[in-house]
């Protein structure tokens, strides 16, 4: 990897690009730090210090501590992401969608502006809805309409902002600019839940006990990465045999090539998905100031939320832990069956003239890729589940309230090998170019 950077700074086009995302990124944090005006910053410090339920951290992880903060981007790219999955979504259910997203550059740039537009509906909808929620329990000090407007005015323009800003850094930088964005709040977080875990089970204690926990820490981060990192590389290549046939005076064909089916073919969207509809109660509860006494709907409530998964004096609350796997599983299997369809690849190897070996073409090998596709997609849900799962538990058991969780480390991860994949490229794309001209 630092072989890749060092030869990636030699070259001038790809050198410029690089500074380019990190210009694009000093400016992501320094609004980060960027106070909303006539709102009190105190509330959510104190709201958070008092929280029960993890709704807010997993948010506020995602947004790089500029929700808890109350900066001009607490919404983050939030929006932008929601738009963009409700966008997939619908192109199943809507042909006109399908059609414009199969209608090469043309309909790639119709799918941008409506995403665009989904996004400035939905922030200006979470706007709206944070401040009317927490405006009347103290968030704003005062609550007037005009400070309600500059409220939502300018968390509405924050989020549209980060969506340029992502769009930017993907035509002018390296990478896909919203996961870059994404993960550097997620990294921005880091020094922070470091402190915690210092501060929890290593300040005070002997040199012994302080060490011994250091190396646990290390020993259990380095092996959750480890563990995405054979997520995201592990594959299993389908081989595939083409026949040889005549094309004019020529016999062409009789190549043999193969089908990549990743292990982790949903990514982290499980996850997200999962974790936003658990979190979805949660926060407008809180938004209605509800969930907080001992009634079957706060025991519920108690249940959605992961801080309370593994805690040894209330392990009812655990159950939730179930009902968090059914969802990661299912949500596995829903986002594949959008991104990969076995009866169009077998009908396309048919045509091309192309066979797995032992598998007759057409049906059977419909049903051959659907047998093998659903075995490796309960795999990476399985690990998935595993990685997302490691650090609830600590949490739970030890008390390790950190954000930097599995989910953050499948996206950090995934990003950097993604960005580093793409400088690789316009490396070897720059390389080519440099031979043909000479």
């Amino acid at each position: 990897m630092l072989e890749t950077l060092r030869n990636a700074f030699k070259i001038k086009d790809v050198r410029r690009r690089i500074y380019y995302v990190l210009l694009m990124l000093v400016i992501v944090r320094i609004g980060s730090q960027m106070p909303i005006p006539g709102v009190n910053r105190n509330f959510f410090k104190e709201l958070f210090a008092n929280q029960t339920n993890d709704a807010f951290n997993f948010f506020n992880a995602f947004t790089g501590g500029s929700f808890e903060t109350m900066s001009i981007f607490a919404l983050s790219i939030t929006p932008y992401i929601t738009s963009s999955i409700i966008i997939q979504l619908l192109t199943i259910a809507i042909p006109k969608l399908e059609e414009m997203q199969r209608d090469g550059e043309e309909g790639r740039k119709k799918m941008t502006a409506i995403t665009r537009y989904l996004t400035i509906g939905l922030a200006l909808f979470q706007s709206i809805t944070m401040v009317i929620g927490f405006g009347n329990r103290g968030w704003l000090t005062e609550m007037n309409f005009s400070s309600i407007v500059v409220a939502v005015v300018t968390l509405t323009a924050g989020s549209a902002m980060l969506m340029w800003i992502g769009e930017q850094i993907t035509e002018k930088g390296v990478g896909n600019g919203i996961s870059i964005v994404l993960m550097i709040n997620i990294v921005s977080r880091i020094p922070s839940d470091l402190a915690t875990l210092f501060d929890k089970f290593v300040k005070g204690k002997t040199i012994a006990r302080g060490g011994l926990a250091t190396i646990i820490i290390c020993a259990i981060i380095v092996a959750v990465v480890v563990m995405v990192l054979i997520l995201n590389g592990g594959e299993r290549k389908i081989p595939v045999q083409y026949s040889k046939k005549m094309v004019g005076r020529k016999m062409v064909g009789g190549q043999s090539s193969c089908i990549p089916l990743k292990v982790n073919t949903a990514g982290v969207i499980p996850i997200i998905f999962a974790s936003s509809l658990m979190s979805f109660p949660v926060i407008i509860a809180s938004f209605l100031n509800k969930g907080n006494g001992n009634g079957i709907g706060s025991k519920i409530l108690k249940g959605l939320s992961s801080s309370n998964w593994f805690n040894p004096d209330e392990p009812v609350y655990s159950i939730g832990l179930i009902f968090y796997i059914v969802l990661v599983i299912f949500f596995a299997y829903f986002y594949t069956s959008i991104t990969f369809n076995p009866m169009e690849v077998a009908d396309n190897m048919k045509k091309q003239g192309g066979f797995i070996p032992g598998i007759r073409p057409g049906k059977p090998t419909q049903e051959y890729l659907e047998k093998l596709l659903n075995y490796i997609i309960f795999i990476g849900a399985a690990g998935l589940t595993i990685v997302a799962v490691i650090p609830f538990f600590f949490n739970g058991v030890f008390g390790a309230n950190v954000s930097f969780g599995g989910t953050s480390i499948i996206i950090v991860v995934g990003v950097v090998l993604e960005t580093l994949k793409q400088i690789e490229s316009r490396m070897l794309v720059r390389n080519y170019k440099g031979f043909l001209s000479e």
